[in-house]
């Protein structure tokens, strides 16, 4: 939360600005030094307000609060590192949303593992018309995501931002399995 600073001074003090009849009197300048301890930091964040819209700069409660701004698909319990690293992705998240590498970018900047994504979908082109038409007649999709220690809330966050980032149309599952443990030697 912002907030006063011990010591911050106000770049352009109250009592400086005050017509000279005031300059001496003492009660008018502790009354502006009283306003400019409460107004430095206001100077000090519009100074910096470039700083709170750069991710990597900003302060964490204001990235969090900045992440709902943006859209930023996190959950509010991610560590700073990929909090941070959420919403400076938004922006491309968002232009490649409903595709299947915009999901494997939201579920691998979620989870900071590749999901295996098998989809009905297919393109192809043929110089004949009429030809086969590529993919599944029904529409599905269905995400596997390899953890270390998978546990139900995984499911429940992968289930959440599959539903958000999938194609709109499309009915999908979503699989979450541990990862094959290497024995110690």
């Amino acid at each position: 939360m912002r907030g006063s600073i011990d010591g911050l001074g106000s770049p352009t003090p109250l009592g400086l600005m005050l017509p000279a009849v005031f300059a001496d009197d003492d009660i008018a300048q502790r009354f502006t030094a009283g306003l400019d301890e409460v107004l430095a930091p206001l100077h000090n964040v519009l100074d910096c307000l470039d700083s709170y819209f750069t991710p990597a700069l900003a302060p964490v409660d204001f990235v969090r609060w900045l992440s709902d701004w943006v859209g930023a698909e996190t959950d509010g319990t991610e560590d700073e590192a990929l909090l941070r690293a959420a919403v400076a992705a938004a922006a491309h998240l968002h232009r490649i949303r409903g595709t299947r590498r915009g999901l494997a970018e939201a579920i691998r900047l979620a989870f900071g593992t590749e999901p295996e994504i098998t989809e009905s979908g297919g393109a192809a082109w043929d110089a004949r018309p009429l030809g086969p038409v590529p993919g599944d007649r029904r529409p599905r999709l269905h995400v596997v995501l390899t953890l270390p220690d998978p546990t139900a809330r995984d499911l429940h966050r992968l289930e959440t931002l599959v539903a958000a980032a999938r194609p709109a149309h499309m009915p999908y599952t979503v699989q979450v399995t541990a990862a094959e443990r290497t024995p110690d030697r």
